[in-house]
């Protein structure tokens, strides 16, 4: 799979579209992206809910893990929230950890635009043919 194709398919996600995230770069192992945040992320304390950090931090992961030409799909993910964020853009960058033949995992951060760390996530993926 050539990196274009993989850019391809991860632009036709759905979910990723209706929550307002943007593959911002893509290259091997790593990649960035964004949300901007809405009314429709933040939860009833008026802070981004979890499920929205997390559900960029795992897209931005997809991504890099997904660039070396193979499917890859998350086998687990340990999130550790951070800091509170209600307003703004939130950019993650996934960078790789470690890459086997089945097996790989990435590092992602996920910050505001003022750089302020917002939250990690640590998860390995599952590589095969496709």
């Amino acid at each position: 799979m050539e990196n274009n194709d993989v850019i391809e398919l991860l632009k036709k996600d759905k979910f990723i579209l209706y929550n307002g995230i943007e593959l911002l770069e893509i290259g091997e192992g790593e990649a960035t992206g964004r949300m901007n945040i809405t009314e429709n992320h933040l939860n009833g304390l008026g802070t981004v809910q979890g499920g929205a950090i997390f559900t960029l931090a795992d897209y931005i992961c997809a991504a890099a893990a997904n660039s070396r030409g193979k499917a890859a799909v998350t086998l687990d993910g340990q999130m550790d929230y951070i800091k509170a964020v209600s307003k703004g853009t939130l950019y993650a960058h996934a960078t790789e950890v470690f890459l086997r033949r089945t097996i790989a995992s990435y590092h992602v951060e996920v910050r505001n635009e003022e750089g302020a760390l917002i939250a990690t996530l640590q998860s390995k993926v599952f590589r095969k043919d496709v």
